[in-house]
């Protein structure tokens, strides 16, 4: 059955958006406890793009099935696991990209580079990183897994921020989202 992606962001309503957030069925990774360790010879480039042993994977494929088995430890060590073993995986910068964001009833969604949707809030936090004149924007995935969100998305995201405060930016860049507020300034 070939691979359908979702539809753009900006045709969905809020409600479509929750549907494919909930269809996406995932690994259940945390209730596995390989014995074997190793290194997956992989690398995640900031760019958000794969490669295994200096290669690019070029199969979209590939990546969203190699992305829904990602985790990330405390010590920041992002992870592949099945449930036979656990692979390092090699992470420049975020385990994923946001590629394009929309406000939809007052929540913020998010399409990654693997085609997930991600709806900002408690449990997907937005944190602001960097310095005032260069802000990176990171979007809480999963498993400890975070989204960087590219340049454009980030312009979009700032767009929302003026419209939903208006001109009174004493306070800063801010956004809301499930009842969540983001700063967008580090």
């Amino acid at each position: 059955m070939p691979y359908e992606p979702p539809p753009y962001l900006a045709e969905l309503t809020l409600a479509q958006i929750a549907d494919q957030v909930a269809q996406r069925k995932l690994p259940p990774v945390e209730n596995w406890s390989p014995e074997k360790i190793g290194e997956s010879h992989m690398r995640i480039a900031a760019d958000g793009t794969w490669y295994h042993e200096g290669d690019p994977i070029r199969r979209p494929a590939m990546v969203r099935a190699f992305s829904g088995l990602l985790t990330r430890d405390d010590a920041g060590q992002h992870w592949l696991v099945t449930p036979f073993e656990q692979l390092s995986i090699e992470v420049d910068d975020a385990a994923f990209i946001a590629v394009d964001c929309v406000l939809r009833d007052g929540e913020i969604a998010f399409r990654l580079n693997s085609d997930e949707l991600v709806v900002a809030g408690p449990e997907n936090a937005i944190r602001a990183a960097g310095n005032p004149d260069t802000p990176a924007i990171y979007l809480h995935v999963r498993r400890g897994c975070e989204a960087r969100l590219n340049r454009s998305t980030y312009e979009q995201l700032a767009q929302i921020a003026i419209e939903t405060t208006g001109d009174d930016l004493e306070q800063g860049l801010m956004v809301t989202s499930q009842g969540a507020i983001f700063s967008l300034l580090p």
